[in-house]
């Protein structure tokens, strides 16, 4: 009868041990979990401020392609101005003297 004490006290001590080692292992998830949950926060705080950043420099683009387009437009073209240029160079424009 007391062998059969002594195993149980000795399998109730091993138990015993598990159990405040689990309880221990809880804790430690629960603060990870806190950790890592203030991590998301802060994650999702920064991405809030990117796609603010974003949207605005969205626009500015937008507003910079309306003003190219408008100076664009405003733009003469300038390839008949170039062609009389080079008509006028080759009609009165004299060619060097070729040296004797």
């Amino acid at each position: 009868m007391k062998i059969w004490k002594w195993i149980l006290a000795v399998i109730a001590t091993i138990g015993g041990a598990a159990a405040l080692a689990g309880t221990k292992n809880k804790k430690t998830y629960k603060q990870d979990v806190k950790e890592n949950e203030e991590q998301v926060k802060t994650v999702q705080e920064k991405t809030k401020q990117v796609q603010q950043q974003k949207t605005q420099t969205k626009q500015a683009v937008a507003t910079q392609k309306k003003k190219v387009a408008t100076t664009k437009a405003q733009v003469k073209d300038t390839t008949s101005a170039k062609q009389t240029t080079k008509n006028f160079e080759k009609k009165y424009r004299r060619k060097p003297r070729a040296k004797s």
